[in-house]
């Protein structure tokens, strides 16, 4: 049985075009409304087809982001931000350099911090959410490990931005970027589930066959601390958008 919402489409171009429709509505009705829109973004290549659709928006429909802020999702622990792996390089290339978002208004934890200081840089990181008035729409992707963010297994439900050893699963799917495991970090900052789950709406995307056996288990599985992204069952406003491939291994 699923116990998450799930939408099935026949390609993950369809399904980023009906994600970033449903983002620029947003958007336009907050700037008609006069208010901001708060989005939690996410890295990796699953998104990259969402946000070349947001550019096309920009650029060919006038979508603006100017009353947009964004917030990420996790950085690797001890990158610069011009690492080319770190994510504060990788939304500026496959998004922020290309629209019309305001620097003040990009929000990423910082790979670089101080370990002393990074309790300290995390408590910032949710008041900065909380004082701009909370997530309206968090994207998500889901990591062999199940995790959401970095949640690895373990991840407690109403966990808050923080630092975490990376599962070395996580580590061994980012080796080919890094040019081998050794290079790949062994920590990151990460929003918590609990700052995950408390966006207002959540829509997390899965792409592949290789997505397929996690997904399932997310979507009908038990609810537990293994399989982070299993927490979204309990969130009243969270949809998976998935590729056929992805959807193989669930219930009819």
């Amino acid at each position: 049985m699923k116990k998450i919402p799930v939408e099935v489409f026949p390609s993950k171009a369809e399904a980023t075009r009906k994600l970033a429709a449903e983002t620029a509505e947003l958007i336009r009705s907050n700037d008609a409304a006069g208010k901001k829109t708060v989005l939690g973004l996410a890295t990796g290549s699953t998104p990259i087809a969402f946000y070349q659709e947001l550019i096309r928006l920009h650029k060919e429909e006038g979508l603006s982001f100017a009353n947009v802020i964004s917030f990420n999702l996790d950085e690797y622990a001890g990158l610069p931000k011009e690492h080319k792996e770190s994510y504060w390089y990788f939304m500026h290339q496959n998004l922020f350099d290309h629209i019309d978002i305001k620097p003040e208004n990009i929000n990423l934890p910082s790979g670089t911090v101080a370990e002393a200081d990074i309790p300290a840089h995390c408590a910032e990181y949710e008041q900065k959410i909380k004082d701009a008035g909370g997530i309206d729409l968090q994207i998500l992707g889901i990591g062999r490990t199940g995790h959401i963010g970095f949640n690895e297994p373990g991840s407690p439900k109403n966990s808050l931005t923080r630092a975490i050893e990376l599962d070395p699963i996580t580590r061994e799917d980012a080796a080919p970027a890094f040019d081998g495991l050794e290079n790949v970090p062994t920590a990151a900052i990460t929003m918590g589930c609990g700052t995950i789950l408390a966006a207002r709406r959540i829509v997390l995307m899965a792409w592949g066959k290789n997505k397929a056996p996690i997904v399932n288990e997310a979507v009908t599985g038990p609810v537990n601390d293994i399989v982070s992204a299993s927490y979204l069952q309990e969130h009243d406003n969270a949809v998976f958008y998935i590729d056929e491939e992805a959807s193989t291994e669930l219930p009819a």
